[in-house]
């Protein structure tokens, strides 16, 4: 595929943001369009996945159209109630931007998700497309946008 990027953008514009959780840490989870059910190894349930997934591992804030309302440095206790917000909106874009490609998410009701690394290092995000029987994910290396395989 020449341009990863543009594929999950096609893929994602018009879905709906299904389920959003939190990873180890600070790690940022959103989930799009059909649910799977997933199981831990212990045989406990584990969260669900989408047909699309975004994982910010660190670094990411979530924004309205006027300020930050949340981000991976805030207080935890913040998140479950602005990761509700985005539950149901509409993904309006998903692109790149920078000169090292941090992720922006931009959902109906003027909310945006954003990876922004400050740590060394490549920015720590990763798009997964689930939808066909073999996987797809992608992240950034060395400053360029890559299959994860």
């Amino acid at each position: 595929m020449e341009d990863w990027i543009e594929h999950f953008r096609a893929a994602t514009c018009g879905m709906s943001v299904s389920h959003v959780w939190r990873g180890y840490g600070s790690a940022l989870f959103v989930e799009f369009g059909s649910l799977t059910v997933k199981t831990r190894r212990d045989g406990s349930p584990g969260e669900p996945q989408g047909d699309i997934g975004l994982m910010i591992e660190w670094s990411w804030r979530i924004e309205d159209e006027n300020s930050i309302v949340c981000g991976s440095e805030s207080d935890d206790d913040l998140w479950p109630a602005i990761f509700a917000r985005l539950v149901g909106q509409r993904v309006i874009d998903l692109r790149t931007f920078g000169r090292l490609p941090e992720i922006l998410l931009s959902l109906s009701g003027g909310l945006h998700v954003a990876s922004f690394m400050t740590a060394g290092g490549d920015p720590a995000w990763a798009l997964f497309d689930r939808r066909d029987q073999l996987p797809v994910a992608i992240c950034c290396r060395s400053g360029v946008v890559v299959e994860d395989g």
